[in-house]
């Protein structure tokens, strides 16, 4: 067979993404060809892709190809994707061509583009939603997937055209978008040049007419709204009608929490922050923010739960750091454990235990695991060479070695990992290594190390991986990491270090050295939970009856989905393995990435000094959660969302709904006569009720939070609709449909309010107290809606729950976070008189401050250097000197040195 596609011609990526099931089953060669070629000799018109087959037929059609692609690959046709295949060629692919076209060759943006596909998204987005499962025909990608990807792919490569509140739709297409069948597909047809490179294609083709007869909108579509059965509608009402009867028992307060036979037992763990490390934003959404969502929900659902984390606090960057401030590293680590403790305190994370990994515990059960893994054969030793820094008189942990990457030329490389192409790196193979502790140029000398030989333990791992992932929430990102080591081969990784402060190695000839933080951080889960209980064994060596879910970043997956499996599964002890492992993508601060160094981002300990409360912190991040590609934090956004979603959409309905009980009736829920448009208000909220379930299970955070968000515009609607405020002053039966609105809106509040409080708990409580909800109320979340404030029940005062934030305001934080803090810092601490006589009155800065100056100096001065080595353009070295004089000058300051007078060259 012979496929012949086209750079830039849009039918070639589902062929190609749809190729990969021909591999290993038939001799297939893939040519690719210009836009003009004719390689079907009968057509007068040049067509791509073509597949001809051995017999010497052709097929044209891009479904055609991936069909037969499928079929080759053992695929049985199915009623359902026929039915996709249809709706694609007749529905989608008429808007697709009017989107691309006005996008391409007419340069339209925004509304104009997406508007005549917008309907066609939404009918993708709701049929995923519905059969609650992530592809379209069932738990495995399809023909039907392939087709729809492939045809929407340059489009909604492009954010901006990616509705975010069609987040089945979203998910969806990112599971697809990381398959290396499809990656592959995009390099060939696009070229890394996104949707422009369809443009000659496009220019060929004559201008596609807009689908007609549709209106576009952002509202819910009335037939959407008409799809309700009468039995939906019915089982709606009778589970209002059940009211608090129908809500299980408080649960009892466990300590210490315990699995329990019979009930679900969920372990969540989020990634240990590094003691030294003061958390930005970015850190606490993507690991202690995002599990306590997950956590609170869990204990909603009466899921028995345990939720820990805590500081990893061995390593070099703790000896380090105790260097800097002068202290003993036990101390360093005590004194930012109780940083970390208040931070995440302040965030109302509710954690069950927050403990540290330097603990008896910790050395007992790491030196366990190693003891069983050497008894098996899987630790190896083997002479390494490594980088020591000869003036700080150490061998450098990975991490305090920074050079350019050797695979992509980052600048910025760590010596693990680089953190622009995500690949894996021996410290000795940076280019221009620098030690980041002195900026001297290290050295490369030899010791003997322990490695753990994953080689020899891939086949387990692969066993492992097989059995997990089927039906488990494995994050997309976290199953290509995973599945890209896989692909290129697992190698043997050191396990140990030249160091002192670390879990020591328990084997004669290594008595000097310690284990390396990634092979015994994850380890610290279950030291943790050991110091928690003596009967932490029930937790982590219980497969059968845990769930184990595990939060992190991107660039923790490696260890908790690979390192870690791989010893326990070696260690041959019945381990707790994850079965849920929930990676966000990176969260940036405005245009660039948070700096402590630079003053750039807010850090946790700042957020609190910025007069917005905890919930507006929790709910702006989840709202922007970075769940299937990078996200930013905008503080323009920031504001608008608190007053357009929180002031004016939640809190507005809320605090109404309230005060109309108070001002209308008393106090006291009013009597409540359903009409059928009340009872299909019931049923639509149950709905999206039970769709906030799906989210959630699902660990679909961020479009859970707009599950609620959905609510309260019905919420909102309903009330606007119905005007109690002028129904109470009409006759009896408009006074009666005044109680009835009210009494229903104000249970729609108490159903919100127990929705938020995984999300926004300081609210969620607040809400209760005001309505005076019951504790069986507060504690449970049920997938139906039932009635819990009945007619008669006296509710508490009303207040509003959020207060609007001003631009003069958020312009201010904007400035302070945006690099002044440094500027301001180093005000505050240096005091220098224009005269050089003064210079002994100079206040200086202190040293932290001073080796932070220091470091960007050297760090400017290598940019300087490398741009005259380069003969760059005079204008732009000239613009990088100025920058180094200009911070040469703040050091200068900030060691209370007087200004040295720029010396003129002299005349000749």
């Amino acid at each position: 067979m012979r496929l012949f596609v086209s750079e830039g011609a849009p039918g070639s990526l589902p062929v190609l993404a749809a190729a990969g099931r021909a591999l290993g089953r038939a001799e297939l060669l893939i040519s690719t060809v210009g836009p003009e070629e004719c390689v079907v000799p009968f057509l007068t018109r040049p067509k791509v892709p073509v597949l001809q087959l051995d017999s010497g037929n052709y097929l044209f059609s891009t479904s055609a190809i991936c069909r037969y692609f499928f079929l080759l690959s053992g695929w049985e046709q199915d009623d359902l994707t026929n039915q996709w295949l249809e709706w694609e060629a007749t529905e989608l692919q008429p808007a697709l061509s009017a989107a691309l076209y006005y996008l391409v060759v007419q340069g339209k943006k925004g509304e104009d583009v997406l508007g005549p596909l917008r309907r066609a998204l939404t009918h993708i987005d709701h049929s995923l939603t519905r059969q609650n499962c992530p592809f379209l025909v069932g738990e495995t990608e399809s023909l039907a997937d392939i087709v729809l990807w492939g045809a929407l792919y340059p489009l909604l490569q492009d954010p901006a055209y990616l509705p975010e509140e069609l987040g089945a739709l979203r998910s969806w297409f990112q599971a697809l978008s990381t398959q290396e069948p499809c990656q592959r597909a995009v390099e060939t047809v696009l070229k890394q040049q996104g949707v422009l490179a369809l443009r000659p294609y496009l220019q060929k083709q004559p201008q596609p007419s807009p689908p007609e007869g549709r209106a576009v909108s952002n509202e819910p579509e009335e037939e959407e709204l008409a799809t309700l059965s009468e039995e939906e509608i019915a089982m709606a009402v009778t589970a209002w009608e059940k009211g608090l009867e129908s809500l299980p028992p408080t649960r009892p307060l466990q300590n210490p929490v315990l699995p329990v036979a019979g009930e679900r037992n969920v372990l969540i763990t989020s990634a240990l922050p590094y003691v030294n490390n003061v958390p930005h934003l970015g850190n606490i959404i993507g690991c202690v923010l995002s599990a306590d969502v997950f956590a609170r929900y869990s204990r909603l659902r009466h899921w028995n739960t345990l939720y820990l984390c805590g500081t990893d606090e061995y390593g070099t960057a703790t000896e380090t750091k105790a260097m800097e401030e002068g202290l003993t590293p036990q101390e360093i680590c005590d004194k930012y454990h109780k940083i970390h403790a208040n931070i995440y305190r302040w965030f109302n994370i509710s954690f069950d235990i927050f403990g540290r990994t330097t603990t008896p515990q910790q050395t007992k059960i790491t030196q366990d695991i190693f003891q069983r893994l050497l008894a098996r054969g899987f630790v190896l030793q083997d002479t390494v060479e490594q980088l020591r820094c000869e003036r700080c008189a150490r061998f450098l942990a990975d991490r305090f070695v920074e050079g350019v990457c050797p695979f992509c030329g980052y600048e910025e490389a760590r010596g693990d990992q680089c953190d622009k192409c995500g690949k894996l790196i021996n410290a000795i193979e940076l280019k221009k290594p620098q030690c980041k502790v002195c900026r001297s140029c290290p050295v490369v000398k030899s010791s003997r190390h322990l490695f753990l030989d994953l080689p020899k333990l891939e086949e387990r791992l692969e066993e492992w991986l097989g059995k997990t992932l089927p039906g488990s929430d494995w994050t997309p990102n976290a199953r290509f990491i995973i599945r890209s080591w896989l692909r290129d081969g697992l190698k043997p990784r050191c396990i140990t270090r030249d160091l002192k402060w670390g879990t020591p190695v328990p084997l004669k000839g290594f008595e000097d050295k310690v284990f390396y933080v990634w092979f015994d951080a994850t380890i610290g889960y279950l030291s943790i939970t050991a110091n928690y209980t003596d009967r932490w064994e029930r937790w982590w060596k219980n497969p059968e009856q845990v769930d184990l879910y595990q939060f992190m970043a991107k660039d923790n997956v490696p260890f908790h989905g690979l390192v870690f499996p791989c010893s326990a599964l070696g260690a041959e002890d019945n381990y707790t393995l994850v079965k849920h492992l929930i990676a966000t993508e990176y969260l940036n601060y405005e245009d660039g990435k948070f700096s402590k160094s630079r003053g750039v981002g807010v850090f946790g300990d700042m957020a609190q000094d910025t007069g917005i409360p905890a919930d507006i912190w929790r709910f702006y991040l989840l709202y922007i959660r970075p769940e299937g590609q990078d996200s930013a934090f905008s503080w323009t956004d920031m504001m608008l969302k608190n007053n357009s979603e929180l002031l004016n959409n939640l809190g507005n309905f809320i605090n109404r709904a309230g005060m109309f009980v108070s001002k209308f009736f008393g106090g006291y829920v009013p009597e409540m006569v359903l009409t059928p448009d009340d009872q299909r208000l019931l049923a639509h909220i149950t709905l999206e009720l039970r769709h906030y379930h799906q989210l959630l299970e699902k660990v679909r955070i961020r479009d859970a939070l707009r599950s609620i968000l959905t609510i309260s515009r019905h919420g909102n609607q309903y009330i606007q609709v119905n005007e109690p405020w002028k129904r109470i002053k009409g006759n009896e039966a408009d006074r009666q449909r005044a109680g009835t609105v009210t009494g229903l809106a104000v249970n729609i509040a108490a159903l919100l309010s127990v929705m938020l409080q995984p999300f926004m708990p300081t609210v969620s409580t607040t809400i209760q107290a005001q309505l005076q909800l019951s504790l069986p109320a507060c504690s449970a979340l049920l997938t139906d809606f039932p009635c819990t404030l009945p007619a008669g029940h006296q509710i508490g005062t009303v207040s509003p729950l959020f207060q609007k934030l001003e631009n003069d305001q958020i312009e201010s934080l904007r400035q302070r976070f945006g690099g002044g803090q440094l500027e301001d810092s180093l005000e505050l601490k240096t005091k220098v008189s224009p005269r050089p006589a003064d210079a002994e009155t100079v206040t200086t800065a202190g040293p932290q401050q001073i080796q932070i100056l220091m470091d960007e100096v050297t760090k400017q001065g290598n940019i300087v250097r490398e741009l005259k080595a380069q003969k760059a353009d005079k204008n732009q070295v000239a613009a990088e000197v100025a920058k180094l004089l200009d911070l040469k000058k703040q050091l200068a300051l900030a060691e209370g040195k007087p200004l040295e007078t720029p010396k003129g060259k002299k005349k000749k």
